[in-house]
């Protein structure tokens, strides 16, 4: 697999490699070896969620307080979506820059988004299935939300939609960027940094089973 850093930093856009026979394909979807390895984050799943959404759905932008925090790797399993990352950590260098990619079931690309950025997506077709692997367990009442038609973000939904889009009551209610960072809802890039270095020093810690070691081959095609 491929996996780059984007305008974003810790926002890392993952491609596989397809494996393809008359059968159809397989590929490796994520390694948080391989993501450790490049990236430097150390990111073990414990939860794992789904949506689905009509063409023309706006889910977004969401974060997560610090504490807890939560990473996600993000992946279309089904039809596709306009995928946004927003880095929305006051004192980073990019704040308020985002990153758009197109997720679509058939390329398998997926993205890595660090505690302390802002995620959403316009789902391009009817029935799109998006998969979320997040670090931590939902705890109610930890989500941010960011409006995500603040004209200060100028977020590129319009190049996918030709009407209006669809968007829940409380993600068209919340507040733009500069408002949230006002009610200090948004994780400091220090505080981010500092979680990071915090999860690769214990992971120095953690079994070698869990930390690493010989790296396999490619999987053989079940």
């Amino acid at each position: 697999m491929n996996i780059e850093e984007t305008a974003v930093p810790d926002a890392y856009r993952i491609t596989p490699r397809l494996l393809s026979d008359a059968r159809g394909t397989f590929h490796e979807a994520f390694r948080h070896d391989e993501l450790e390895r490049v990236s430097g984050h150390v990111f073990t799943p414990l939860q794992c969620n789904y949506s689905t959404s009509r063409r023309g759905t706006l889910r977004g932008m969401h974060s997560v307080l610090l504490p807890p925090g939560q990473a996600k790797f993000v992946s279309c399993v089904r039809g596709a979506v306009l995928d946004v990352v927003t880095d929305v950590r006051p004192g980073s260098p990019a704040f308020g820059v985002s990153t758009s990619t197109v997720l679509d079931a058939r390329s398998g690309t997926g993205m890595y988004v660090a505690e302390g950025l802002a995620h959403g997506f316009v789902a391009l077709t009817d029935d799109a299935c998006v998969s979320y692997l997040c670090s931590t367990l939902h705890i109610p009442g930890t989500q941010v939300d960011i409006w995500p038609l603040d004209p200060e973000l100028a977020l590129p939904w319009h190049r996918s939609l030709t009407g209006e889009p669809l968007l829940s009551e409380k993600d068209a209610a919340a507040p733009s960027l500069a408002r949230a960072a006002e009610l200090g809802l948004l994780a400091t890039y220090d505080e981010c940094r500092a979680l990071y270095a915090r999860q690769r020093r214990d992971r120095r810690y953690a079994p070698r089973s869990l930390s690493g070691g010989s790296r396999p081959g490619p999987p053989d095609r079940p």
